[in-house]
C-alpha cells in the first residue's frame, strides 16, 4: 500500500491493509493473544476497530484529493459466530457516499470466509483544516 495508508491504532492492532479502493477495500489481522478474550475467542472490539479502521481509511482515499478527510461517526457491530485464530478478514461495501455522509457496510469473516461479524460503519466526511 502507499504512504498514505493510517497508521497509529490501526497498526498497533496489527492491520495488514489488503486494498483501499472504495469498490471493495479488504484488510485484516492475524490473531494473537492480544486480540483474545480470556475464554479464547476474538474480542468484539477487534472487529468494530477493524471495520472503522477500514472504511475510515477507504473514504479517506477516495475523498482526500478535494481536501477532505475522514472521521468515524457511528458503528454498529453484531457478532455472529466466534474465531479462535488465523485472521479476522474484512470487506466493505459503500452504500450511500454522500458529500458529508458515508454509509458502509463491513462483512468480517474467518480464514474458512464464513462471517462471523457484520458491521454497520457512518464515516462524515469533512474539510480538512490547517
Amino acid at each position: 500500500m502507499n504512504d498514505a495508508v493510517p497508521s497509529g491504532f490501526a497498526d498497533e492492532i496489527g492491520v495488514e491493509w489488503l486494498n483501499l479502493d472504495p469498490e471493495g477495500p479488504r484488510a485484516r489481522i492475524a490473531l494473537d493473544k492480544r486480540h483474545l478474550q480470556p475464554y479464547g475467542i476474538v474480542h468484539g472490539g477487534v472487529y468494530s476497530s477493524l471495520a472503522e479502521s477500514l472504511t475510515s481509511a477507504a473514504t479517506y482515499e477516495a475523498v482526500k484529493s478535494g481536501g477532505k478527510l475522514a472521521i468515524g461517526q457511528a458503528s454498529d457491530t453484531s457478532f455472529l459466530r466466534p474465531i479462535k485464530d488465523g485472521h479476522v478478514n474484512a470487506l466493505a461495501t459503500a452504500r450511500p457516499r454522500g458529500a458529508t455522509t458515508w454509509i458502509w457496510d463491513v462483512e468480517l469473516s474467518d480464514d474458512e470466509g464464513r462471517v462471523c461479524a457484520l458491521s454497520r460503519m457512518t464515516i462524515a466526511v469533512r474539510e480538512m483544516r490547517g
